[in-house]
């Protein structure tokens, strides 16, 4: 599709898909409709088996946000008041926020200048007798350190959580991720690379206890119809999502590399500029759900690609610790690395079906901010 040069380039765009994928989606969902069965029927099931199989897990439970996925997690693993858990600093509230609700504290440690993820090295310094689990977000599409985070876990007998909402399909030393950790939670909201048309979620784990816990907690802690064993939530992927998601499943392999190659298009294209484009990590796949860069002139790469129509995101412009919700029990934490960052991160239109033109475009404005 060609543009007009009057025509917003957004951030992102899912308009493209039905292109695509339009007739094989409204087939999914008219068979869902024909069915008449809408919640915790056969498409949930068929989903949670091939999304097994194809992240290489033992059990996928599906769930109806990525943020219930990483709450429901913590309360199957047993995290709860008191508990300490590690995360990082750099990524969407709702990482912290979980941990929070089931009354456990977010302790915070700085993150790798190159990849944005939890550092590794910074972890075991701040392990005490409350912590309960390492919580590591594979933030941006690319893994975490997440073999030596497991070797951290394993020493210290605490459990391993992998946020992995943006990552979906990502991997680290030949695994994708989700399954190195006790559990796992993904998200499949619409802008990511697996996304639904509209909200769900997914916990991976390799503990049977965990997974038939889980299935208990998104259906209000029933074991089975009117057996209510645990206090539960309404937390259930329904039958029309996991129908897309099977559909959309088909084609994320195809989709992740076209990612990648949007992505080493922009690095050509920005090469030479006093930016810093992504770091790739040699051992792993980053799937670049965003792609991120750095400048000391954020702001005005921002305002360049606004004057020429083209949209931008910051993710992120306020570290988890800053956040007004979580700042008055960190008023003295200082992480010197994820602050900096916050403070030159600019993120780019990125998604399959972003056409050449577009990327040149993208990439002619960035490049007039430092020809003037």
């Amino acid at each position: 599709m060609t543009r007009d040069k009057n025509d917003i380039l957004p951030f992102f765009d899912l308009t493209h898909q039905d292109e695509e994928i339009g007739e094989e989606i409204l087939r999914c969902i008219h068979n869902v409709i024909k069915s008449g069965k809408f919640i915790l029927d056969e498409n949930v099931s068929a989903f949670e088996s091939e999304v097994a199989e194809y992240l290489e897990v033992e059990f996928a439970v599906g769930v109806a946000s990525g943020t219930d996925a990483l709450q429901l997690a913590l309360i199957a693993l047993d995290i709860g008041d008191g508990d300490e858990v590690i995360t990082t600093p750099f990524s969407f509230i709702a990482t912290a926020e979980v941990i929070r609700h089931v009354g456990a504290k977010p302790i915070f440690v700085d993150i790798d200048a190159r990849t944005f993820n939890l550092s590794a090295d910074h972890v075991e310094a701040v392990i005490t007798d409350k912590t309960a689990a390492i919580m590591p977000v594979h933030i941006f599409g690319q893994s975490s350190d997440i073999t030596e985070l497991s070797t951290i876990c394993k020493r210290h007998n605490i459990k391993l959580i992998e946020d992995c909402c943006q990552s979906f399909g990502a991997v680290f030393n030949g695994e994708k991720v989700g399954a190195f950790g006790d559990a796992g939670g993904f998200s499949f909201y619409p802008s990511k690379n697996l996304g639904a048309l509209g909200d769900g979620g997914l916990v991976v784990t390799k503990h049977k206890e965990v997974a038939e816990k889980i299935r208990m907690l998104r259906n209000h802690g029933a074991k089975s119809p009117n057996q209510h064993e645990l206090l539960g939530f309404n937390s259930r992927l329904d039958e029309i999502q996991a129908a897309v998601l099977r559909e959309k499943l088909k084609n994320i392999d195809k989709n992740n590399s076209r990612r990648r190659k949007i992505a080493q298009r922009y690095n050509q294209l920005l090469a030479n500029l006093p930016i810093v484009i992504p770091y790739e990590d040699p051992g792993g796949i980053h799937i670049f759900n965003q792609y991120t860069i750095l400048s000391e002139q954020r702001d005005d790469i921002a305002i360049a690609l606004k004057s020429e129509n083209i949209a931008s995101a910051i993710y992120y412009p306020i570290p988890l610790h800053k956040q007004p919700v979580m700042n008055k029990d960190y008023p003295d934490l200082v992480l010197p690395v994820t602050e900096d960052v916050t403070k030159r991160c600019i993120s780019l239109p990125i998604y399959p079906e972003l056409q050449e033109e577009c990327i040149q475009k993208i990439s002619a404005a960035i490049r007039t901010v430092f020809e003037q």
